[in-house]
């Protein structure tokens, strides 16, 4: 309790910062964080193809879904030869879309403890190079982070295209089947996350300059001499 006390006899709030790039871009990193791992979170995408037998048709559906565990989803094909095949769709692409929503999650968290530094604890964050020293490290990490996760992503959306696109899983069908594509998958929501991802790190890599110039590596230590006291004055 003597702790928490402490700590808000400390808050003092001042939107000040919001109105300098170093607050508001940091909010904008905090929006668009929540848009690229909301955007991936809870996807559920589904694939049609037609099977025609004669005059009966039949249309096959494959669901999927985050994390994109695609060899876990089974579907079932009705041959007209009378036999059914289960079959599953191919390919893991988890690895790539966890890594990205994780990147996003703790995105989002440091944006949220940096935000309240900034707006109630400014005079913390400025009284000594400590804080801006390691607010740049870690922004430079997330920017690193953001590339690699939104490229990663980007190319494991499109390994997911193609492994849900209904032309290639007719390719299941046996010859005497006539199988058509049906439904394609939409993939909007998808494609918009790894924008977001790549905002994230324009964002992300810009901040770096405004937090840079908060550190002692942009900051002279000792103030330049002004004009009357550079030179002593003529006897």
């Amino acid at each position: 309790m003597e702790i928490v006390q402490k700590i808000m006899s400390g808050f003092s709030l001042d939107l000040g910062p919001v109105k300098e790039p170093l607050g508001f871009i940091r909010i904008l990193e905090w929006v668009f964080s929540i848009c690229a791992f909301a955007t991936t979170c809870g996807y559920v995408g589904s694939t049609q193809f037609t099977l025609e037998c004669g005059a009966s048709k039949e249309e096959i559906t494959a669901n999927f879904g985050y994390p994109f565990r695609l060899q876990s989803r089974p579907y079932s094909i009705h041959h007209c030869n009378g036999s059914t095949n289960q079959t599953h769709l191919q390919g893991d692409f988890s690895s790539s879309a966890e890594f990205f929503v994780c990147v996003g999650v703790l995105d989002f968290l440091y944006c949220t403890f940096t935000i309240i530094l900034y707006l109630g604890y400014q005079q913390v964050y400025r009284e000594s190079n400590r804080g801006p020293t390691i607010d740049l490290i870690v922004t430079g990490i997330f920017a690193f982070f953001w590339l690699v996760c939104s490229s990663a992503w980007g190319k494991g959306l499109t390994d997911v295209k193609n492994a849900t696109n209904p032309e290639v899983l007719i390719k299941n069908c046996l010859p005497h089947d006539n199988c058509m594509p049906k439904t394609y998958p939409s993939m909007g929501r998808l494609n918009s996350s790894v924008l977001f991802g790549f905002l994230n790190l324009i964002l992300w890599a810009g901040n770096c300059w405004f937090i840079y110039k908060e550190t002692p590596f942009h900051k002279p230590t000792n103030p330049p001499a002004n004009a009357e006291g550079a030179f002593p004055p003529p006897n």
